[in-house]
């Protein structure tokens, strides 16, 4: 997005006299907007022609992109929310999703004289105290800040990163109204059900308010760089803490080709294929050994040295893989394995990516087919972005909550798959994944010798023996639900059900008689007096309430031949 043209509406947003007021109107003027077309879109009339799923579909996509062109005019809290909704597959449909994730927040950059001003608040000294050189021309500028190259006084070649002016005071702003409109959302009758939109705003600001300070993104580095100290291939820039407060950061200067210039890296001798395999096993083992993991992976974060490591930049959005929840995941990764929908409903719910449900015969079913046509492929021969899909198509519009750490595992992988394939066309990242998911699963699966048959037998044995001591106390349980009114008990019938719909067709259709009757009543009267404009609307009233008796019985007619 960073040859797009940004007009002083779209920049308003920096300016310093500009209003709360002003911001309140703007922000919910898009909501409001944006709620009038989701009403609009199912809409018949609304549609020239008449309505389709094609057109639709060619709908949904120009409202995604309408809204991502809003959300990058309406400034960085909005581009980072945006960024961090890109994720919630479980709230929008893949247009949105796709639209969201080609987020870039390149904006134009701030003036020389507020870097200066900002550095020496900050660090309690000038430019040219701190600094032999600094050029004044950024090397980049985005929405939260930009870099400058520079040169410390002992000659080490650094960039300085620094905070957009009036950043806070901003985010303080947009995030007290997004709690109103978070609140709207959390009480509407439709959208609140079975939503946690506060939940939602509490990590996004959690979020925000983590990429904005500075010293967290400096820790950040500090810890990645650490992880991979013994690590060859990889390549980290050094903090220089002397230098850095929360709204300046000073990195060591690491230059390097960008890994989607494909053409500059052919030209330095470099492998392409290598490069490709080599980012699939870092990463991977950032999630798998480390837990600690870069949540941002898109091209204008990597680059390759000369020698050809790989240099990660911008620690700013990290993610992490708890012990716990790396345990809970295998469980997951078992039940796919196995084909079993219920296990991996169960792993779900405790990972939290699964709300309970009364019925959960959808949801069951929906995972089930997920299994049976994620197991028909070769593991090495599948699509993280097929998989991504088909994941979001199932959880969109489902009582699934992704949480933020595997959404954002999902994307990086997806990203991660894409550079890959630009750099090897035939790359494929579950090729370069399989090693790594089979020693996880020798390594943790207690089962992994299931081959065998005394395990087998043992296990399925361990089984039996635990629902035979577990099953009177799920009995008590069940009774006490049933005492406390907490269990309900469905019993659906064919026959009892169209007995029921014949008896409300039978009762509606007594209800058009009397109002066919009482409007060709009144309708006689008001003409015998003269009233002839009254009398022609009662007759219009009595033929459309004819009009809907006669469809109803011939609807009842339908319905008593079926078998």
């Amino acid at each position: 997005m960073g040859s797009q043209s940004y007009t002083d509406r779209a920049y308003r947003w920096n300016r310093d006299n500009y209003s709360r007021r002003r911001r309140f109107v703007d922000i919910w003027a898009f909501v409001l907007r944006l709620l009038y077309e989701h009403w609009l879109f199912e809409k018949a009339w609304s549609y020239r022609g008449g309505i389709s799923e094609s057109k639709k579909a060619v709908r949904r996509r120009a409202l995604a992109i309408w809204v991502r062109e809003t959300l990058l005019d309406l400034g960085p809290t909005f581009i980072k929310a945006g960024q961090l909704f890109s994720t919630r597959a479980d709230l929008f449909p893949s247009e949105f999703v796709e639209e969201l994730s080609k987020l870039q927040d390149r904006v134009p950059a701030f003036s020389y004289e507020q870097v200066a001003e900002i550095i020496h608040q900050d660090l309690g000294k000038s430019i040219p105290d701190l600094y032999r050189s600094f050029d004044p021309v950024p090397l980049a500028a985005a929405s939260l800040g930009q870099v400058h190259r520079a040169q410390l006084q002992s000659g080490e070649e650094v960039v300085v990163k620094i905070q957009r002016p009036g950043l806070r005071k901003l985010f303080t702003i947009d995030l007290e109204i997004l709690k109103g409109i978070a609140r709207y959302f959390q009480s509407h009758p439709k959208w609140g059900r079975g939503r946690d939109w506060m939940g939602i705003y509490e990590e996004c600001c959690k979020i925000l308010w983590e990429e904005i300070d500075y010293l967290n993104e400096g820790r950040n580095a500090d810890t990645f760089r650490r992880n991979f100290r013994d690590e060859p291939g990889v390549r980290v820039p050094r903090v220089y803490w002397r230098y850095a407060s929360p709204r300046t950061l000073t990195l060591e200067y690491v230059p390097g080709i960008k890994i989607s210039h494909y053409e500059a890296l052919e030209a330095a001798g470099l492998d392409r294929k290598e490069i490709a395999k080599l980012g699939a096993q870092s990463y991977l083992r950032q999630i798998l050994d480390k837990g600690f993991f870069h949540a941002d992976p898109h091209p204008g974060n990597l680059a390759v040295s000369p020698e050809g490591q790989l240099i990660f930049y911008d620690f700013g959005m990290m993610g992490q893989v708890k012990s716990v929840t790396r345990e809970k995941l295998l469980g997951t990764f078992f039940g796919i394995a196995q084909k079993d929908a219920d296990r991996v409903i169960q792993s779900l719910v405790e990972l939290g990516a699964l709300t309970p449900t009364d019925d959960p015969g959808p949801v069951r079913r929906s995972v089930q087919y997920m299994l049976d046509n994620f197991m028909d492929k070769p593991f090495e021969t599948q699509s993280i972005n097929a998989i991504s899909d088909d994941l979001y198509e199932i959880a969109y519009d489902q009582p699934f909550r992704f949480p933020a750490t595997f959404t954002f595992v999902m994307r990086a992988f997806s990203t991660l798959e894409g550079v890959g394939k630009g750099l090897d066309p035939e790359f494929n990242f579950m090729e370069v994944a399989k090693p790594f998911a089979m020693q996880l699963m020798a390594n943790e699966n207690p089962y992994s010798e299931a081959g065998n048959l005394l395990n087998e037998l043992s296990r399925q044995a361990a089984q039996v023996s635990n629902s035979a001591l577990g099953l009177p106390r799920r009995i008590e349980d069940t009774l006490d639900k049933l005492e406390r009114g907490d269990l309900r008990v469905r019993v659906r019938s064919s026959e009892t059900d169209r007995v029921l719909r014949k008896l409300t067709g039978v009762n509606m259709g007594t209800n058009y008689t009397l109002l066919v009757c009482t409007f060709t009543l009144s309708a006689t009267i008001l003409l015998v007096n003269h009233w002839v404009w009254a009398a022609v609307l009662a007759a219009l009233a009595a033929l459309a309430a004819g009009t809907a008796l006669v469809r109803l019985l011939i609807k009842l007619d339908r319905f008593e031949r079926l078998p």
